[in-house]
């Protein structure tokens, strides 16, 4: 049985393990970076204050969210291309997910179909979309989510348009990977890794493939999926999908505690802080210095989801306590798959669980709902 020290342990084994290029492409933010550093400092600044003396001998996880009953407070964050980090990556996550009664959510820009997702794990799947800039791509993704039975739809509405990734721009990244001696130097330092893709193939984007051109190839299904991206997705699309998604809606990519408002008052079942782990405006603020005033705005009872930065249970602990209803993580898993493989898809999720239970026991908080504000400094920075 596999157990991590921490996800920076598992960050730099999969950095031994997977090519430098698909680690940059994972592990990178938007130009130099002092964004995704900022999210992750941010909530290492928070301080908690402990409670003494409660009776903590036993340590409930469990939570209710979206009307279901999870085993944890949070879940697997969509993360496009995933199947490239490595082979078999989303369903690997979905299954463990599944076993450990968490949610996954499945990236418009997966290497695994939306349908066949679903199917490998019934109950816990949720889908991410990118609205397309055709519309109706854009109501066929809508329909085929709805068909195949997902229960959440989660819109991410923080990409109006590609952002400048410097690591993936000095790498020449993207699909296929283009020649050159450098690359076939970094994958032949990875056998591993190699070894695996060659046996399951170059991995594609399956759920956007069906509106590509006919026979179109790995390089043809990316600039597609580049050219569906559309900086016009506003309130009123947004408004359109309310209507038409029967089941519950998240708007992931809310910074700002008037669109917090303003998705609220449309009818959406929850809102995602998110900045995109820092890979969309490097000058962003942290997603933990924006969730108290919009938990303010939007009140005590408005589902709220966290996203950024996450690399410990005690961040989970210290994103509920300043507000947040659920937290969901991204790199921090798939760390943990390029490090030990697919067939240990659990060790980040046994990890993140291990450490939330003891931040519990050394707060006085034998719940989550005892976790409360009165648990961090308010002199700490993001507060």
């Amino acid at each position: 049985m596999i157990k991590a020290v921490s996800i920076d342990d598992l960050r730099r084994r999969a950095s031994k393990r997977i090519p430098r290029m698909i680690f940059d492409f994972l592990d990178g933010g938007a130009g130099n970076e002092s964004g995704l550093r900022r999210n992750r400092e941010a909530l290492d600044d928070l301080r908690f204050i402990p409670r003494a003396l409660v009776d903590v001998d036993t340590i409930d996880t469990q939570c209710r969210f979206l009307g279901r009953q999870w085993a944890m407070p949070f879940g697997v964050a969509p993360i496009g291309m995933s199947g490239m980090v490595w082979p078999g990556a989303e369903i690997a996550m979905a299954r463990a997910a599944a076993f450990a009664n968490i949610p996954y959510t499945l990236s418009t820009a997966g290497t695994t179909s939306l349908e066949r997702l679903k199917e490998a794990s019934p109950d816990n799947a949720w889908f991410q979309l990118y609205y397309a800039r055709d519309p109706a791509v854009a109501d066929d993704l809508v329909a085929r989510a709805d068909n195949a039975g997902y229960d959440v739809l989660m819109v991410t509405v923080d990409v109006p348009r590609p952002a400048r990734r410097l690591r993936d721009i000095t790498n020449n990244f993207g699909l296929p990977f283009r020649p050159s001696l450098r690359l076939a130097l970094d994958v032949a330092s990875r056998p591993q890794w190699s070894l695996a893709t060659l046996r399951n193939g170059m991995p594609r984007l399956e759920t956007i493939a069906p509106y590509a051109p006919k026979g179109s190839g790995a390089q043809s299904l990316a600039a597609h999926m580049s050219s569906q991206s559309t900086g016009r997705l506003d309130w009123e699309h947004l408004k359109r999908l309310r209507d038409r998604w029967p089941r519950h809606l998240i708007a992931k990519g809310i910074m700002s505690p008037e669109d917090a408002e303003r998705a609220k008052a449309i009818g959406l079942d929850a809102i995602a802080i998110s900045n995109h782990g820092g890979r969309q405006l490097e000058g962003c603020i942290a997603t933990i210095e924006a969730l108290p005033a919009i938990r303010a705005a939007t009140g005590p009872d408005y589902p709220i989801v966290f996203d950024g930065g996450v690399r410990s249970g005690e961040h989970i602990a210290k994103a509920l306590a300043a507000g947040a209803s659920f937290v969901l993580a991204g790199r921090a898993f798939l760390y943990g798959i390029a490090a030990h493989g697919p067939e240990n898809a659990n060790v980040t999720i046994d990890l993140l669980q291990e450490e939330l239970m003891a931040t519990m026991a050394q707060l006085g908080a034998p719940t989550l709902a005892d976790i409360r504000p009165e648990h961090l400094f308010k002199n700490a920075s993001a507060l």
